[in-house]
């Protein structure tokens, strides 16, 4: 799940591990399918692709799986599929907003899973328009805190873009204008701060806390879209307090 609200760090004790690392294994791949259909297999001349490899090796994708992606976006391994972004929009428990991001190559079936996912679980579809006003397309780095303050991190990224910093308990986000990402990623680079995810998101302008029948219902929600193929990312503007995350942690 897509963070910057602290129910994003929210993880079920229960859920298998690998399942969900090859789930992200495979949005990572279908990203470079699709930048590799879009600009060819040359990275020399597709930074779209050059990004994409880069953040399927940070997540420990193996080589032979990130060539193979390469060539069949390519087209070299026979015909690409073609896939489309489609953004669905809905509500959770207590109103709260959802952007639900898709990559697919088969639209009817993206909307037919989706609008499942959330009507069975205390969700509403919404018609376009209807919560994406409440985002903003935005540069997001997550970090780890390690032994860093937020004025270290602050110092690091200012001057390349970087629009604010914020304290998510045990790591910092650093939020800049989507454009500025690579040169704040670049910066932290430079000074030698390690980060964990960096991505242009959508960020909400305000936010809606969660009390915790409708936390519960609101993480199942999740789960429940993320487990979908054609789910890309899910954002909210859900937040969900300590207390509240810790009572759902001891749940599990």
């Amino acid at each position: 799940m897509s963070g910057h609200s602290k129910w994003a760090t929210t993880k079920h004790k229960k859920a298998v591990i690998d399942a969900r690392r090859a789930k992200s294994f495979a949005k990572l791949i279908k990203n470079i399918e699709v930048a590799a259909r879009a600009g060819g297999a040359d990275t020399a001349g597709n930074p779209a692709l050059v990004e994409a490899i880069a953040k399927a090796k940070k997540t420990s994708v193996p080589n032979d799986n990130i060539d193979r992606a390469v060539k069949r976006g390519a087209g070299l391994l026979g015909e690409a599929v073609e896939y489309q972004t489609i953004i669905y929009e809905g509500y959770g428990p207590s109103g709260a907003a959802l952007l639900i991001e898709c990559l697919t190559d088969n639209k009817n079936r993206a909307a037919s899973e989706v609008r499942l996912a959330v009507n069975r679980n205390a969700g509403n579809m919404g018609d376009p328009g209807s919560v994406s006003y409440m985002f903003t397309r935005k540069g997001v780095i997550s970090l780890p805190k390690n032994d860093l303050s937020e004025d270290d991190v602050l110092l690091a990224v200012l001057e390349a873009g970087a629009e604010q910093v914020n304290d998510e308990g045990d790591s910092f986000e650093v939020i800049s204008e989507a454009t500025d990402l690579l040169e704040v990623r670049t910066a932290l680079e430079e000074a030698g701060i390690e980060y964990e995810t960096d991505e242009a998101a959508f960020v909400p302008s305000v936010k809606v806390e969660l009390e915790l029948a409708d936390a519960r219902k609101f993480m199942r929600l999740v789960d429940a879209l993320e487990e979908l193929d054609d789910v890309q990312n899910v954002y909210s503007n859900a937040d969900i307090s300590d207390d509240v995350r810790d009572q759902l942690n001891e749940e599990d």
